[in-house]
């Protein structure tokens, strides 16, 4: 269903950029229980999908998480990048008015079967805390790399053109009308739901976990809130087949100084300013490193970016003897 979020002149001004460590959390348990994932994360969720199984809470977060998603699991971040425990404490304060409607709203007859919502948010948060540890914070470094590169595209998209650049290149399914910002309006359909800012602005959030859809959080207690898919997710889960003979090419200062700068995306030109050698230097080493299997790199328009693969990263962890 078409979505338009009104924005005065005002809310326009108050349009910020964030990163939401809950709602990956969330996001990534919903792609491990089989229900909006993508292909893209396929190498994750076969690592995920054991340790999931072994979670005590996981009926009660079967039904929240298989259908339509509860607002209430998605609290507006208030900075841009909050502690994981921020977020939760936010949503352990949750009001219980706004729990039970949510879940009525979201789930229908399915509601019925859960606990009361003071006692569902406690099983809620504890369950999130434990699939957080487990299954999310091993990874938020790189996670948390590609969010941020993405903020910086963002912000870098207001500077030079201002909210309509902005939202002209946040996703295709992203229109912006004078005062309106409407999502999914290529969907055919007769109903359209309107979301109101009510004065609180709009935040936008680059997604991991929810790519390579749009998300709108369609009843906000504050700020109108979407979550986009982030650049360069396809970077983090990909693991090139190494070969004995880049494994050996590997060895030297210059390319393990790659390897250490490469847990966040870079480009060629960001690589060579941060070693001091040329452009033509980087790009001879990595090539290396991605015949070895411990670099990749995607390409958008004319910008390529590297990245450390989970081999390139395990090996960094292991000792230097």
């Amino acid at each position: 269903m078409p979505v338009e979020i009104r924005l005065s002149a005002a809310e326009v001004a108050r349009v910020r950029l964030a990163v939401s460590p809950l709602a990956e959390t969330v996001l990534g348990v919903r792609a491990a229980l089989g229900v909006g994932g993508h292909e893209v994360h396929r190498p994750w969720v076969r690592e995920a999908q054991p340790v999931l199984a072994e979670e005590s809470e996981l009926p009660l977060l079967r039904t929240l998480l298989e259908g339509c998603l509860p607002s209430f699991l998605f609290p507006v971040p208030k900075e841009r990048l909050p502690a994981f425990d921020t977020e939760l404490a936010d949503l352990r304060a949750t009001n219980p008015a706004y729990v039970t409607a949510e879940c009525a709203a979201a789930l229908g007859a399915q509601a019925g079967k859960l606990p009361g919502p003071a006692v569902l948010l406690e099983r809620v948060a504890d369950a999130l805390t434990r699939c957080h540890a487990r299954l999310v914070a091993p990874h938020w470094g790189r996670m948390r790399a590609v969010l941020e590169a993405d903020l910086g595209r963002r912000a870098l998209a207001l500077v030079d053109g201002g909210v309509q650049e902005l939202f002209a290149q946040l996703h295709d399914d992203v229109v912006w009308r004078e005062g309106e910002l409407v999502v999914h309006g290529r969907r055919r359909s007769g109903a359209v739901w309107t979301v109101e800012a009510g004065g609180h602005g709009l935040v936008l959030m680059p997604s991991v976990f929810g790519w390579p859809d749009v998300i709108v959080d369609y009843s906000p207690r504050t700020a109108a809130s979407i979550r986009y898919p982030a650049s360069g997710v396809g970077l983090l889960w990909e693991q090139p087949r190494p070969t004995s003979a880049g494994l050996t090419a590997v060895l030297g200062r210059t390319r393990a100084a790659l390897l250490a700068e490469l847990g966040e995306p870079l480009s060629t030109p960001d690589l060579a300013a941060r070693l001091g050698v040329t452009a033509g230097a980087v790009s001879q080493h990595l090539g290396a490193l991605r015949g070895a299997g411990l670099v990749t790199t995607r390409r958008t328009g004319r910008r390529a970016v590297h990245l450390r693969t989970r081999t390139g990263t395990a090996l960094m962890a292991q000792p230097v003897r």
